[in-house]
């Protein structure tokens, strides 16, 4: 009889949590802002329907355990190397995983990727009600059928075949003329093209960055602020897929990447904001005083010293509470902003956001 227990709690133990009818999610941590949720988004991912090596619905099972808040399957169009076993069928994607998206309260908006030779390269379309009329040779065509559905459409990982391939040519010209061109995906994977950071700045062009992920996911379990799923995180009124487009359309973006934030300064500035928190000092003495700072965040966030703050640099890892010594302002003092940078808050490829933290003495 003790055998017999014995094996029924190792097999217990060794089934996975979906089987127990409990399922984990290990929440991505970036709060949500005064007016509106920080949606986590990775709106370019592949399943088997193109060169992916998952199915559709396995995409929503990873992007809940994950963290995430919106996805969308973006199948390759015109590669498809499975089509033989797995025919043709560019809805499929959307259709199939639609009902479990539901089910787990993640955002699935309906995408596909146009994949040309590079140059041009590749550009997703998303918020498509129908991918069909896509598929077609003419290349502007493809644009024109889209514009027609009111896509948001992407130029995806520029570089991704050297930086001479991935330069700015005619066909960027006249998608962006035509406004048929949105944003660029200035990070993919595990890649930043900071060339393509700087059109995107330039030309007004919406930033975002996402995983291009073709196997399976298993962020949740190795996650480290250095290596994890690139994603973007799209400053909306709430949670919905009309304001998601909203938000995406306005630019309210910033790309999660490695162990940096990248987007445009009032994103970053308010993100900064809510990540970081400043209690009043506990500890003093006639030279410092010993304040705790909260990061929220997911990120190693790393200052230094604009001026003549001290410390010259501070690190605030990431979830989690420093103590930190700033030199003593004076016993009148009941409030100081100091300047520092934080320099993995990357406002363009060359500039770093500037802060002021204000200590509460």
């Amino acid at each position: 009889m003790k055998l017999k227990n014995l094996v029924v709690v190792v097999l217990l133990l060794s089934m996975p949590s979906f089987a127990l009818g409990q399922d984990v999610r290990r929440e991505i941590h970036f709060p949500d802002l005064p007016n509106g949720r920080t949606l986590k988004c990775d709106l370019h991912m592949h399943t088997v329907f193109s060169d992916g090596q998952v199915w559709p619905t396995l995409r929503v099972d990873e992007a809940w355990r994950e963290g995430l808040d919106a996805i969308s399957i973006t199948d390759h169009i015109e590669h498809q190397p499975f089509k033989r076993d797995i025919p043709t069928a560019h809805n499929r994607p959307y259709e199939m995983a639609q009902g479990l998206a539901r089910e787990k309260s993640i955002l699935l908006i309906r995408g596909a990727e146009v994949t040309r030779e590079t140059p041009p390269g590749h550009f997703n379309a998303i918020f498509l009600q129908d991918v069909n009329p896509l598929d077609t040779k003419d290349f502007y065509e493809v644009f024109e059928q889209a514009h027609r559905q009111n896509a948001f459409v992407t130029w995806n990982h520029p570089g991704w075949q050297g930086p001479e391939r991935g330069r700015w040519g005619q066909e960027q010209t006249t998608l962006y003329e035509r406004k048929w061109m949105h944003a660029i995906e200035i990070c993919n994977e595990n890649e930043y093209y900071a060339e393509a950071h700087g059109w995107a700045l330039e030309k007004n062009l919406v930033l975002v960055g996402y995983s291009d992920i073709h196997s399976p996911s298993y962020d949740h379990l190795s996650r480290t602020v250095e290596n994890h799923r690139t994603l973007t995180l799209i400053l909306a009124r709430d949670k919905t897929v009309e304001s998601l487009r909203e938000a995406l359309e306005a630019g309210r973006t910033a790309v999660w990447y490695r162990n940096q934030l990248i987007g445009r300064e009032p994103e970053l500035a308010a993100l900064f904001a809510a990540c970081v928190q400043i209690r009043p000092p506990h500890a003093r003495s006639s030279r410092d005083v010993c304040a705790e700072v909260v990061n929220v965040s997911e990120l190693d966030i790393e200052l230094e010293s604009t001026g003549s703050a001290r410390p010259a640099k501070i690190r605030l890892p990431a979830r989690s509470t420093s103590l930190v010594r700033f030199e003593q302002p004076g016993e009148d003092a009941q409030k100081v902003d100091l300047e520092y940078r934080a320099t993995n808050f990357v406002t363009a490829p060359d500039r770093r956001l500037e802060v002021r933290l204000a200590v509460p003495f």
